[in-house]
């Protein structure tokens, strides 16, 4: 090899050095110049628990799905109301977010009774739609009952959010716990207007455009709202139907209908 061919061999060496440097600079700056929030999701995603525990609910035994927060002090509880399909994936991921958001969150299997949520979609809703309303509300009192008994949770300071046929029951649930701080009713039904006078705690609803069925109760809830002078605030969502935050057929708008939930719930639990 001539001293001509040594120095070529040289130069490409020291420009390979040269570009991984510069690549390593704008990955720097790349982080330097993103939200603070982006950084922390790439560098330290948030640390949860979960695990499934049993509580007593009269003579029964529930089983539910908690999920708690890696935070140094007691968070805000949430009751997880799930779906007409029953304690399902999407029901877990979502207890288990709301973690990640920093609060403990509780998903009771209502079907427990009956030897919990079958595999068979369609046996969970024939199983769920002949649920006793007073029976799920004695479970969903014993779920919150649980939630206190937890040092890792803020006693007074627990709020409820439901989906589908379980937005409907955390809107009826408000009527029925004066002791909630919050509620949460995504694309479910109202209660009867005459009930909506005992809530107490201030309220969140998310709609989709594309949901004819549910949102045709719209405008006599509102009327019944402020009727009874209470504080409950909606929006709904476009270009996307019943169920969007499951299916999210626009990732971005079940991702802005997300964000105003966990901001809702920062609002009512984390500063009372």
């Amino acid at each position: 090899m001539d001293a001509r061919t040594a120095n070529v061999g040289a130069r490409r060496r020291m420009a390979a050095k040269v570009g991984l440097v510069v690549l390593a600079t704008a990955m720097a700056l790349a982080l330097i110049d993103a939200p603070s929030s982006a950084v922390l999701r790439r560098l330290a995603p948030p640390d949860i628990h979960a695990e499934y525990i049993k509580y007593r609910s009269g003579k029964d035994t529930i089983t539910a799905y908690v999920a708690y927060p890696e935070r140094p002090t007691p968070a805000p509880g949430v009751i997880v109301i799930h779906e007409i399909f029953g304690l399902s994936d999407f029901v877990r991921q979502t207890t288990e977010q709301l973690a990640k958001d920093g609060f403990v969150a509780i998903a009771p299997d209502l079907l427990s009774r009956g030897g919990g949520t079958p595999a068979a979609g369609d046996s969970a809703r024939r199983l769920i739609v002949a649920l006793p309303p007073d029976q799920v509300t004695a479970d969903l009192d014993a779920a919150q009952a649980y939630l206190k008994t937890l040092k890792a949770v803020r006693a007074n300071a627990i709020g409820v959010i439901g989906f589908c046929w379980g937005g409907g029951q955390s809107f009826r649930y408000a009527t029925n716990n004066s002791a909630l701080k919050a509620f949460v009713v995504c694309y479910g039904p109202s209660p009867k207007p005459e009930d909506i006078a005992r809530i107490r705690a201030k309220g969140l609803g998310v709609y989709a455009e594309n949901d004819a069925r549910i949102n045709a109760g719209l405008a006599e809830t509102d009327a019944a709202i402020k009727q009874a002078a209470k504080d409950y605030q909606y929006a709904i969502y476009p270009g996307v139907g019943h169920g969007f935050l499951r299916a999210r057929e626009k990732p971005e708008v079940a991702d802005s209908a997300w964000g105003a939930v966990i901001r809702f719930f920062r609002a009512q639990l984390e500063t009372k």
